[in-house]
């Protein structure tokens, strides 16, 4: 699985998700990667989901976890670069009630100021 994390200023964490289909074998991997940021003091996540074409439900589950995870830690997540697929799914799941979503980079990271 490519992940690329990187460390912004002001505790912000953005996780770039490439791969083109986000399934089970990589939500584990995806989960337990986000979890150690947060354990190490990351607060707030950005994560890039504009290489995927695909999310199943198993990784849509390890996102909400994530979240829970980051709000108990007094945090939030924020999700951008929806593909057509992925925008229906969390339309369909409505989804969108519990994750704030964003075009770019920028604005997702003015959202937590």
């Amino acid at each position: 699985m490519d992940i690329i994390v990187e460390d912004l200023e002001n505790n912000i964490c953005l996780i770039t998700v490439n791969i083109s289909r986000a399934t089970l074998e990589e939500a584990e991997k995806f989960k337990t990667l986000l979890f150690e940021k947060i354990q190490m003091g990351i607060k707030n996540g950005i994560i890039d989901l504009s290489q995927c074409e695909f999310i199943d439900s198993t990784f849509l589950g390890s996102l909400v976890v994530s979240l829970k995870k980051a709000t108990s830690k007094g945090g939030d997540l924020r999700l951008i670069g929806f593909q057509p697929a992925v925008e229906t799914m969390f339309d369909l799941t409505r989804m969108y009630r519990v994750f704030d979503s964003f075009r770019i980079k920028e604005e997702a990271i003015n959202s937590f100021s």
